[in-house]
């Protein structure tokens, strides 16, 4: 690929490639932007079939995490970094305390967390090294475990979609299929039944589909059979790309809200949502309360403090709601537009200050 012209093209600020011969590190820390401040992203490591594939993954999962972190209300720009390895066999102390130092080389322009393949414990190594880290061990004051209050972003946000199709946000009476009931989709699915919604459930492991049946009083079906089912919500909390040609048709919920990434197969699909007046809550917006939650760690972690920031995400659901009114665009649209408005504003508002720090230093 064009490295220089694609980037120039979706306006990426740095490419950084990090190798390490004695611990076998292959890395790539890429920053897409830090209008907002710095860029935090976690790391992820893959069995990349090639470079170029590494490359690619890294470059668009930077991009998602500016447009996350922007429509989060976050003070934090995107980045993200890939590790080309077998996280199962390859994964060494040296290897990510060499990785850990090109991240302190950086100086603070990326912050990085656990993501596909990386645990606590490889966060906990790299913070050997530098200090742009969150989501360590919660013995140096970190936040532990995100699933909780990534599930009550979703709750939150959750909320808002179902005030928007059905003109009022209690969910008690709601019939809400979930599909996946792993840690986040657990932690959701309690929120529900606490509130008194119907839960209708999914999974291919048979043991967090009973345990949802045994404590939650939900309904099982077998994991083909979720998206026909009759409810008010579809809550996508497993594989990404669930919303499609073949499964819109089959779908009979008025809300799609859950926490799945790239619930969209394609782009397309959101407009067919919008058009079949199915309310969709964009992916990375209502399932934005794990990072919400890390970032704050920033300032000394307060659970708390991050808990009252994770309940905006009702709030930030409701910009992408009104925001699609108005423009007639679709929801997925909407989110993309909600998070470069502020990054536009941020922009126009330093440029704005410079040019007249300017003038006031040219009539001195």
């Amino acid at each position: 690929m064009e490295i220089f012209q694609y980037m120039e093209k979706y306006d990426y600020e740095q490419l950084l490639f990090c190798q390490d011969r004695v611990s076998g590190l292959k890395a790539i820390i890429c920053i897409h932007d830090t209008t907002l401040g710095p860029a935090l992203g976690g790391t992820r490591m893959w069995t990349y079939e090639s470079e170029d594939e590494a490359i690619e993954d890294a470059l668009r999962l930077a991009k998602g995490m500016t447009y996350k972190n922007a429509a989060a209300g976050l003070s934090l720009g995107g980045g993200k970094a890939v590790i080309i390895g077998d996280p199962r066999r390859d994964k060494s102390e040296a290897m990510f305390r060499a990785f850990g130092r090109f991240i302190q080389g950086l100086n603070g322009r990326y912050i990085t967390a656990e993501d596909v393949g990386t645990t606590v414990a490889d966060m906990d190594i790299i913070h050997e090294e530098t200090d742009y880290v969150t989501g360590i061990s919660p013995s140096f004051g970190s936040s532990g475990n995100p699933s909780p209050v990534t599930a009550f972003g979703v709750y939150r946000g959750m909320k808002a979609a179902a005030k928007e199709a059905f003109g009022t946000d209690s969910l008690s009476g709601k019939t809400i299929a979930v599909q996946g009931v792993g840690n986040v989709a657990y932690n959701l699915c309690k929120y529900l039944y606490e509130e008194g919604a119907m839960l209708i459930v999914t999974d291919i492991h048979k043991e967090s589909v009973q345990r949802a049946v045994d404590e939650f009083r939900a309904r099982a079906v077998d994991p083909q059979d979720i998206y026909g089912v009759q409810c008010d919500i579809y809550a996508p909390c497993a594989l990404g790309a669930t919303v499609n040609d073949q499964t819109i048709p089959l779908m009979k919920a008025k809300v799609i809200a859950g926490a799945a990434n790239n619930q969209l197969k394609e782009a397309r699909h959101g407009d067919t949502l919008h058009e079949r007046g199915i309310i969709y809550a964009p992916d990375y917006v209502i399932n934005a309360g794990g990072v919400i939650n890390v970032a704050d760690e920033l300032y000394g972690y307060n659970r708390e403090r991050a808990l009252k920031k994770v309940e905006a995400v009702y709030e930030n659901i409701e910009k992408v709601l009104e925001i699609s009114k108005r423009d007639a665009i679709p929801t997925y649209l909407a989110a993309d537009r909600l998070a470069e408005e502020r990054i536009e504003l941020m922009k126009h508002t330093r440029s704005t200050f410079l040019q007249n720090g300017h003038h006031i230093l040219s009539r001195r």
